[in-house]
């Protein structure tokens, strides 16, 4: 493995590089593929897209030649969790039981946003199976070495596990992932880079296969906020953010006291007390109140079954009731089963 890569090129500053001309796309997308190829880690791409990368930079570096630039991202790598469709690919969702259906036909929606945009598509990265956990493992493809690890082998955090290993380790400046109850927050957290879960409806789910359909949204995975600024306005199909800056100063924060920090280690309760201190000297206000709706929430849940749960055995009945359910992880079998009463 070629190590940690911490300093790795934000989005930011590639663009800068690839807008003045001092970066080349089809040479930034062949250094991509090396990089990917020697760091190590065969769990993190469950597949790559080396011919249609290579058309998408040329054609890139052609316009970026021209002065036709189609904006800040022209050129950019990305990767995309194994959910989303791309045109000629099988769409396995880190499950086996898919990879005999036929390749997908087009692009899913925000894709085919991004292409808009000038991106270049590099590979589909690993994930949990049907992105039905927060641990990141998966028996199938293998599960990606956290990179932020210094003492041993941890876990990168799931569902979207390769899309943060692949950014965290500098292997690509952004990747997709989605989120239903925390899939680009935790792999985020866990790798030390910057996950951003939008409201779902913000972008597009055409082409996306689901877990929970009123649940599901989509996030970049990447190595700043203004990044994540970047790319959330181009997966929405506009040309620039229409996101202003702005201060904390004056900002007022509740911090919930229900549930949230219920077995939470030491460690995880000292750095976000940390995190809040800081906002807190930059002006912030910081209330800290129960919320007795949150205890209902979870107690309801604990009575007839968690949401997701039921959506997901919704989703996938027939396999967990066929041959296809000794094909799937265990464990993402006994969650979704529990659904069945929910």
């Amino acid at each position: 493995m070629s190590g940690y890569d911490k300093d790795g090129s934000s989005v930011a500053s590639l663009s800068m590089r690839l807008q003045s001309g001092s970066l080349d796309p089809v040479a930034l997308a062949d250094s991509t593929f090396k990089k990917i190829a020697g760091y190590g880690d065969d769990a993190i791409f469950t597949g790559l897209l080396e011919e249609r990368a290579r058309k998408e930079a040329m054609v890139a570096r052609a316009r970026l030649k021209a002065g036709r630039s189609l904006g800040l991202l022209d050129g950019m790598p990305v990767a995309w969790k194994g959910l989303f469709d791309t045109a000629g690919s099988v769409t396995t969702a880190g499950s086996v039981v898919l990879g005999g259906s036929g390749p997908a036909q087009a692009d899913a929606a925000v894709v085919s946003a991004l292409a808009g945009a000038g991106m270049v598509s590099i590979g589909r990265t690993n994930l949990s199976e049907f992105a039905f956990s927060g641990l990141g493992i998966n028996p199938h493809y293998g599960t990606p070495l956290n990179p932020a690890s210094t003492d041993g082998a941890r876990i990168p955090g799931g569902s979207s596990s390769g899309s943060a290993v692949a950014v965290a380790a500098g292997l690509v400046p952004v990747a997709i992932g989605t989120d239903t109850g925390g899939s680009v927050r935790i792999p985020a957290a866990f790798n030390g880079i910057v996950g951003y879960k939008a409201t779902r409806g913000r972008y597009s789910m055409a082409g996306v296969f689901p877990l929970a359909t009123s649940l599901d949204s989509l996030g970049p995975l990447c190595r700043t906020v203004q990044d994540a600024v970047w790319i959330d306005a181009a997966m929405q199909g506009l040309a620039a953010p229409t996101v202003r800056r702005g201060t904390v100063q004056g900002l007022k924060l509740v911090i919930p006291e229900t549930i949230v920090f219920d077995g939470a280690e030491p460690g995880v309760i000292a750095a976000f007390d940390a995190a809040i201190g800081r906002l807190q000297k930059a002006g912030a206000t910081v209330e800290r109140r129960a919320f007795p709706v949150f205890q209902a929430v979870f107690d309801v849940a604990a009575r007839y079954g968690a949401l997701v749960t039921a959506e997901a055995y919704a989703l996938h009945r027939e396999r967990l009731s066929g041959e296809d359910a000794s094909r799937m992880d265990q464990r993402v079998v006994a969650r979704a089963r529990l659904g069945e009463k929910s």
